[in-house]
């Protein structure tokens, strides 16, 4: 076995705890300790070659800086590459084939970004060997024989083009200024702009800076951005983050004329229903978030995302999850008795803001049912959900028709201004709660909040916070949540523990709730009932009655003219590829989400 050591710097503080680690790592080959502390760094160090990864320092540490992972010793000469003593390394490299699209799923921390930055050249790869590191040459001869050393020696001469849209688009504007018309002028070396614009519904905000957009319209103009260069490969790292589902099938379908043409195109992606549109082939990407990450060969889409989901590799022989992953296709919801007290309503609602107007239509939700928001960006979704939180009044209503039951909100974005520990924010909701083994075992668990419980939160990532602010709505003693985009940031893993989270609070609290969400196969697997949004975005929007799951599907996907199926073996929803011979069949049944079995 070959350990691999990971200390975190930030979390690593050996002045507060008087290096409690070094007194229990034990004394191995010629009783020398396999931990120091560096004194340029003043941080623990761990030389693994004289670690024999015995665990014992992880334990004793009060800071969880410490992680120490076996791994096979046979996959350590595929190392591909490393950024320095005890940090993350990545194993392997997804092959980037021809007129196709790979797509890649795994965790977050696990090395997605790593690997497409290594293919679209922003990295070198090191091999591992981040203090001696090998010139082109040497990484060349390291894949002999194999496809990245012709895709190596290209891009090492120069001899492929790549056109990169990076993860996080938040920083595009730091970097780039002007209007999003001339920024995109300057780069269509492709000559497509104006149907780019179109395809993209850019047309509205050309005029605008880059810096007074939207997440989802920035989002938007980095796709764009990268459509427009004329490349030889196409990277597209999240691209499905911000936009709504209508959004995302269109992007996809922009994306995938791509390999027509004759490009090369790899796609990071969590959203499955969209990784399934847009791929040709799959590889999987499993190991620790931020220790280690293994990168699978390629599959073909469909037994790719499905190895994934079921946690093992078959031509590997490795299981990397203890539990598979299944989408249950639950009949229609059976509404409790309302003279029970078990229901409550909301009237019909208006809230006109001069340039935008929101109908609401008067419904009821249920003790223990979960109504999913469906619908495009900028209809009133978010406005929706302040209605019944009180945030908005309406102007036909004097009170917020939920204001005598206790609340509970995380909103679309999260800005927080919090100073002080992950576990102090989730102590308040805690204690407000009063059920901490509860809330440890349904929440922190579940959600994997331990690993930076001692961190301060402004010093979270966008995933990290994420999952703390749904953390906090939840651990809340309230009878009612609304959760707006909660799967923002997050990986697939990550969505899904959060609506199983969910799914249990609800019903064990016999409470209620509201999820505004984006992702089909999310929605899917955790609401009972769908209010689908309608209306011109931007400029008017309704919010009609809940329709049963099925029903809601129907009508959303019918909207946009593309029809979903029910995968054999895991029973995720699947999007038909447009004009297929099922996509025909089920639009002619009129069945947009799937046919049910006789």
């Amino acid at each position: 076995m070959v350990r691999v050591a990971v200390i975190d710097r930030d979390k690593c503080k050996p002045e507060d705890c008087k290096s409690i680690c070094l007194k229990f790592c034990p004394k191995v080959k010629n009783r020398i300790e396999a931990l120091r502390i560096d004194e340029e760094l003043e941080k623990a160090v761990i030389i693994e070659k004289l670690c024999s990864g015995c665990g014992i320092c992880v334990k004793k540490c009060p800071f969880n800086a410490i992680q120490i992972i076996n791994i096979p010793e046979e996959i350590e000469p595929e190392c591909s590459h490393r950024y320095g003593k005890n940090t993350f390394k990545l194993y392997r490299l997804p092959t980037p084939n021809s007129e196709m699209i790979t797509g890649l799923i795994g965790e977050n921390g696990t090395g997605k970004s790593t690997a497409l930055r290594i293919i679209s050249g922003e990295i070198k790869p090191n091999l591992g060997k981040y203090d001696s590191p090998p010139d082109w040459t040497g990484i060349q001869k390291h894949y002999r024989g194999t496809i990245l050393q012709s895709y190596f020696d290209k891009l090492a001469s120069g001899k492929i083009k790549i056109s990169y849209k990076p993860q996080y688009i938040d920083k595009i504007p730091k970097i780039v200024s002007g209007k999003v018309i001339e920024v995109l002028e300057n780069i269509d070396e492709r000559n497509i702009l104006k149907k780019i614009l179109f395809d993209l519904e850019l047309n509205k905000v050309i005029n605008r800076p880059l810096n007074a957009l939207s997440g989802g319209e920035l989002q938007r103009v980095a796709i764009a951005a990268t459509l427009c260069r004329d490349a030889d490969i196409y990277i597209f790292d999240e691209p499905s983050s911000h936009l709504d589902v209508s959004q995302r099938i269109k992007t996809s379908k922009i994306i995938r004329t791509l390999p027509n043409e004759g490009k090369t195109v790899l796609v990071a992606e969590h959203d499955l229903a969209m990784l399934d549109y847009l791929s040709d082939q799959v590889s999987v990407i499993y190991g620790e978030p931020g220790v280690y990450g293994i990168i699978s060969h390629n599959h073909g889409v469909r037994v790719g995302i499905n190895i994934y989901l079921n946690g093992f590799l078959p031509d590997e022989n490795m299981r990397f999850r203890n539990d598979s992953i299944k989408f249950h296709i639950r009949p229609p919801r059976e509404s409790e008795d309302s003279e029970k007290g078990s229901r409550i309503f909301w009237p019909n609602m208006i809230k006109d803001f001069g340039d935008f107007k929101l109908e609401v239509d008067g419904a009821y939700i249920d003790q223990g049912e979960i109504i999913g928001i469906l619908g495009p960006n900028g209809i009133g979704k978010t406005t929706f959900i302040k209605l019944l939180v009180g945030i908005e009044k309406p102007d036909n209503e004097s009170i917020s028709p939920f204001i005598d039951l206790s609340l509970s909100y995380k909103p679309q974005y999260i800005y927080t201004e919090y100073d002080g520990a992950v576990s102090s924010l989730l102590k308040d909701a805690v204690v407000e709660n009063k059920n901490s083994d509860f809330i440890e075992n349904a929440i922190i668990r579940p959600l994997k909040l331990y690993k930076f419980l001692d961190r301060d939160v402004s010093s979270l990532s966008g995933g990290e916070l994420q999952r703390v602010a749904i953390a906090t709505c939840l651990a809340k003693d309230a009878k009612i949540f609304f959760l707006d985009e909660p799967s923002a940031y997050l990986d697939v893993e990550e969505r899904l523990a959060v609506a199983k989270a969910l799914r249990k609070i609800v019903e064990d609290k016999e409470a209620y709730a509201f999820i505004v969400e984006h992702d089909i196969a999310i929605q899917d697997f955790m609401a009972d009932r769908l209010c689908v949004f309608s209306g011109n975005p931007g400029t008017n929007g309704r919010s009609e009655e809940p329709l049963n799951l099925r029903g809601g599907m129907n009508k959303f996907l019918a909207s946009m003219e593309i029809t979903f199926r029910r995968d054999r073996e895991t029973g995720r929803p699947r999007v038909n590829k447009t004009d297929s011979k099922i996509d025909r069949k089920q639009k002619g049944l009129g069945e947009y989400y799937y046919i049910p079995r006789e």
